[in-house]
């Protein structure tokens, strides 16, 4: 912060947050850990009646009288996520972006995004930044934390749906912690993706010493010790998600979704524990949506509060990632136990990774520094 009333903030391009640290994965999942002991013990904000929303979304109709208003195809959508974050944090922030699946054929991601971090007393801004990079990563780390408790230490085998961003940034997690890995079963739509993903694989993860491509959700899951479904799709069918069945899983399996997912019978029952990264976010997504909520948000988490809602899970059969982070639940119990665990997305990981990166750059003197004012004109 300058002396006030004059504002200045950091602005912090790609390259820059590259250069502060935003990949540091190992990193960013102790930031994740630690944002998740903050979250059991309360001291975090997020939007809703809850505090636990994942956001404010503008979406758009199917029929628009204007001609110029977006068309609601695949991912289109803009998106504010804003938070506050305590303990040793004590930043606010609020993520902001626009989607479109069509971007691909710009040669632009799906999502771009920016962050605005803010002074939790004043308001005042400290940094805008390039925040696809930190999106990226704190979301691929959130299933390393999972990991981190809820998979076997000697897992190997890594089963993945999906060869995109999110596969890269979780597959980095699970290998922070549990670094015995060296097999890789990845399940592509397309080869330019697929080729991506092991170029990355290969030049970032030598000990990774097998990758083998398959052809089916079934050879995704059987064998693996940790699965991952990570591939985008449309909304609205969840009999058209990709599917887990638990004739396919291995026992002591770990599974971390982030993206659309259903299960069938065998994997509903209680004795595959069931685990959220946050209980109030789905909370929050259920309130939110028409019901069955499930067809709006793919998540499985939010399959989880349509068995509650209709009577087929009981509320106490779910755990939260929390708790589990703050030692009041435990982590892995034996070997055998199966364990599912939904990932949502939570605006109070990109303040946390966002601060953590600020300073960073702060005590690096990386980043272009912006003036707001030296005096307010109006006050």
């Amino acid at each position: 912060m300058t002396a006030l009333p004059k504002i200045d903030f950091l602005y912090l391009s790609e390259p820059e947050m590259i250069r502060a640290g935003v990949t540091d994965m190992p990193a960013c999942v102790d930031c994740m850990e630690e944002m998740f002991g903050l979250l059991y013990s309360g001291d975090y904000r997020m939007a809703g009646a809850n505090n636990d929303s994942h956001g404010a979304m503008v979406m758009f109709p199917e029929n628009s009288p204007f001609p110029e208003m977006p068309k609601p195809t695949a991912d289109r959508r803009f998106m504010a996520m804003p938070a506050y974050l305590g303990g040793n944090f004590r930043t606010a922030g609020v993520k902001w972006y626009g989607s479109n699946i069509e971007n691909r054929e710009k040669g632009l991601p799906r999502s771009i995004l920016m962050f605005t971090l803010n002074d939790a007393d004043t308001g005042a801004p400290l940094a805008f930044m390039s925040a696809n990079l930190l999106s990226a990563y704190r979301t691929g780390a959130v299933p390393g934390v999972g990991a981190r408790h809820l998979a076997r230490k000697d897992s190997k085998i890594v089963g993945i749906l999906g060869p995109g961003v999110m596969a890269r940034t979780a597959l980095a997690a699970f290998i922070a912690v549990c670094p015995q890995i060296d097999t890789v079963k990845v399940k592509a739509r397309g080869q330019k993706s697929l080729d991506t993903f092991i170029a990355w694989v290969n030049e970032h993860y030598p000990q990774v010493t097998t990758i083998e491509v398959v052809d089916t959700l079934e050879a995704v899951v059987r064998g693996s010790d940790i699965v991952t479904y990570c591939a985008s799709g449309e909304t609205g069918d969840p009999s058209l998600y990709p599917i887990v069945k638990r004739e396919w899983v291995k026992p002591g399996a770990f599974l971390a979704m982030p993206a659309g997912c259903e299960i069938d019978a065998g994997m509903e029952a209680r004795e595959v524990r069931k685990v959220l990264d946050n209980t109030g976010l789905y909370e929050a997504w259920f309130e939110e949506c028409p019901k069955p909520a499930h067809h709006t948000i793919p998540v499985i988490g939010v399959k989880f509060m349509d068995m509650i809602a209709e009577g087929r899970m009981a509320r106490a059969d779910l755990e939260d990632l929390g708790a589990i982070v703050a030692g009041v639940t435990p982590g892995r119990r034996n070997d055998d136990e199966i364990v599912l665990m939904s990932v949502g997305g939570m605006p109070v990981e990109d303040v946390a990774w966002g601060t953590m990166i600020y300073r960073n750059a702060v005590a690096k003197g990386i980043g272009a520094k912006l003036n707001l004012w030296d005096v307010p004109a109006l006050r």
